[in-house]
């Protein structure tokens, strides 16, 4: 039994370390990646006027993206808009096609949500990339522990 627990808490200890070594890369990994895209939250952000490079400031720039976007587009999402909509004159009357029925164009307030959703997302996956590696680093913290348990077990018996 002692053998046992001696060998087990060793390898634990370095299975802990793994993690702990995880942890700290991929924050590391993630703060790198987010801080050459050199990103500033504008003025009117949550956070503002600040690089972005941590979990918080992240969040900051995907909020005021989806707020300006909202903005842009009335309130609506991008499900919320009509794929096409009817094309308009100089004075902003509908065009009405030789059949007498409405000339439809692509509604480009729709496309603007296709690059704040890119933004968003990438910008999510950073937050999500943190909250991953923290995750990690606790249990690396938490398997050395229980090594070092299981090691001071293993010499009492």
């Amino acid at each position: 039994m002692k053998k046992i627990l001696l060998v087990s808490s060793f390898l634990i200890i370095i299975a802990g370390f793994v993690l702990v070594g995880s942890g700290v890369w991929g924050i590391a990994f993630t703060y790198m990646n987010v801080a050459r895209e050199n990103i500033m939250t504008p003025d009117d952000a949550s956070i503002p006027n600040v690089p972005v490079r941590g979990p918080f400031t992240l969040n900051a720039q995907v909020n005021i993206i989806r707020e300006h976007t909202l903005k842009i587009t009335g309130g609506k999402t991008f499900a919320e808009m009509p794929r096409q909509i009817s094309k308009l004159d100089v004075d902003g009357k509908p065009i009405l096609g030789e059949d007498g029925k409405l000339v439809m164009t692509a509604n480009t307030a729709r496309d603007i949500w296709i690059t704040a959703t890119t933004l968003i997302t990438a910008l999510n996956f950073g937050i999500f990339a943190y909250a991953f590696s923290a995750i990690i680093l606790v249990f690396g913290f938490f398997f050395i522990l229980t090594g070092i348990t299981f090691y001071a077990l293993g010499r009492k018996y």
